[in-house]
């Protein structure tokens, strides 16, 4: 296995300023979560490693993961590493993973409760719901395996008594997930503080996945046809 060190440099830069933004925000502290990339030439990816915090990490820090399961790097990869190469296995489409212990999401997590459509955007994870998964031991099979069915079509999900895991089609965009859900998260648990709020419907929910497909793409440029 050849590991894409020159070509994915500015990759790995990419992702250490992504761990420093999560933990500049308050979503991450000390080694807590682990955030991982799809390497640029296919198969395998980055990770951070274990035990590391954002302070003081490199793009030389991070760890290579193969997709069979080989590693290099200086140091052991996050103790996570399983179900960040589950989701990878099981859905194509993702490019990278945020794994955060977010004050909110962790919240609702240790309440082991979903984060329902109680409001639109909620939708950002893909579906009208960010479920919950069961409980199980932190870097096993078992959380890996719950973690990938919970991910078979949705960008996001909690763990129960643990915390959050969201994806996307970019580091950014798994980011601005990560960020989303966990703003949502707050809100749900405010609105409980006062009683259980009203939910979205399927069909409600199922409009606004439409909606979003085309949401935030340019306008087609306009004809320069002078004939009907």
């Amino acid at each position: 296995m050849t590991v894409p060190l020159v070509a994915d440099r500015a990759l790995r830069e990419e992702l250490v300023a992504g761990v420093q933004r999560l933990d500049a925000l308050g979503l991450n502290r000390g080694s807590t979560g682990n955030v991982s990339v799809r390497g640029r030439a296919g198969g395998g990816c980055w990770i951070t490693p274990t035990g590391m915090g954002a302070e003081g990490l490199t793009a030389d820090d991070l760890v290579w993961l193969g997709d069979d399961g080989t590693q290099r790097g200086a140091w052991q990869p996050s103790s996570e590493a399983p179900f960040h190469r589950a989701i990878y296995a099981a859905r194509a489409d993702l490019q990278a993973i945020v794994h955060v212990h977010s004050t909110h999401a962790t919240a609702l997590a240790c309440l082991r409760r979903p984060l329902p459509a109680f409001h639109y955007m909620v939708a950002v994870a893909g579906g009208d719901s960010v479920p919950c998964t069961p409980y199980h031991l932190f870097g096993t099979e078992a959380l890996s395996q719950a973690v990938a069915q919970a991910f078979a079509d949705r960008r996001a999900c909690l763990m129960a008594n643990h915390g959050l895991v969201a994806a996307g089609a970019s580091l950014a965009q798994a980011i601005q997930v990560t960020l989303e859900i966990e703003a949502l998260c707050e809100a749900y648990l405010n609105a409980l503080a006062v009683g259980e709020p009203v939910l979205l419907t399927r069909e409600q929910m199922a409009a606004v996945i439409e909606r979003f497909r085309s949401y935030g793409q340019a306008r087609a440029a306009p004809s320069t046809s002078a004939g009907p």
